[in-house]
This record gives C-alpha cells, sequence and structure tokens, in this order.
C-alpha cells in the first residue's frame, strides 16, 4: 500500500486528479472505502451463507469456513485486506486501526452464531475460530489449496469443546 501513490490511483482509475480528491482528500480515504466496502461484502455473504444453511447445531460457523474455500477458489485477493493493512500499516495507524475494528465486528458476528448456537463461551470461541480464519488465509496465500477445508475440520473440533 504504501508503495503506490495517489498519482497511480489518479491514472489507474481514469478518473480527473479533482474529481479523485473531491471524493477522497488522501490515499487513507481511498483504503478505508475500500477495506468499508469489503467488510460489508464480506458481512453480507456470511449472512447469507448462514441464511441458507441455518445455525442448527452450530453449523453457521461452519459455512464461514465454506465461504472462505469459495473466496480462495476464486482468488480473491482482498479476503487477505484488513490483515494486510493491519500488518504494513501497525495498529497505531488510523488504516491499522480501521483494519481492527473490522476484524472485532467480525469475531462480533461469528460469537453471535455461538451463542445462538448454544456454544459456551462465545466470545472465547470467536477468538478460536478468528485465528483459524487468520491462518487459512496465510495458508491460502502460500498455495495450500485445503486451507479452509482443514480450518473447518478444526472449527468442528473446537465446536465440540465448546458445547455446553
Amino acid at each position: 500500500m504504501r508503495n503506490v501513490g495517489v498519482d497511480e490511483l489518479i491514472q489507474t482509475s481514469g478518473v480527473a486528479k479533482a474529481t479523485f480528491y473531491k471524493h477522497f482528500p488522501s490515499k487513507d480515504d481511498v483504503v478505508l472505502a475500500y477495506l468499508q466496502l469489503w467488510f460489508e461484502e464480506r458481512s453480507a455473504a456470511i449472512d447469507r451463507a448462514v441464511g441458507r444453511y441455518g445455525n442448527h447445531d452450530g453449523g453457521a460457523v461452519l459455512t464461514i469456513f465454506d465461504v472462505f474455500d469459495d473466496w480462495f477458489r476464486q482468488g480473491a485477493v482482498q479476503v487477505s485486506s484488513f490483515l494486510h493493512v493491519m500488518m504494513e500499516m501497525g495498529p497505531g495507524h488510523p488504516l491499522g486501526k480501521a483494519s481492527i475494528g473490522y476484524l472485532e465486528q467480525t469475531r462480533r458476528q461469528v460469537a453471535d452464531l455461538a451463542e445462538s448456537a448454544g456454544l459456551a463461551e462465545p466470545d472465547e470461541f470467536a477468538w478460536s475460530i478468528h485465528i483459524l480464519v487468520k491462518g487459512a488465509i496465510v495458508a491460502d496465500a502460500e498455495g495450500d489449496t485445503r486451507a479452509a477445508q482443514r480450518a473447518r475440520r478444526m472449527a468442528r473440533i473446537l465446536m465440540d469443546h465448546h458445547r455446553q
């Protein structure tokens, strides 16, 4: 992200410089808009999957890994956006803070699913699932074409551990 300048963004987007700056006063504003859009798409995709399969017996949590598996197979580079931005910019930078905020909201989404499935310690469970998701993102980037499937199997074990 730091290697891309505003001039390159303007040239690639094909819009006039004045139009670009009207909508995005800085490069950080472009990244913030991108992160917001990706978060909305990510949350909606998870909600759609949960809606299709329901949450009986905690199955909704497992569908999250199916959604990630689909993205990995499609080569969706945005999957790792929050992690990339947070790691590159650091947790103290406004973009790093925004990324952390979106990751927290995703964990809340998982905790809510865990709670509705009757799993014990939903917040603890959500942290563990989030570790699996982030690990799957990294493993996929390394070339593991079955990363989401492997993480899904581990999530099932974790679910059994958290059953009340």
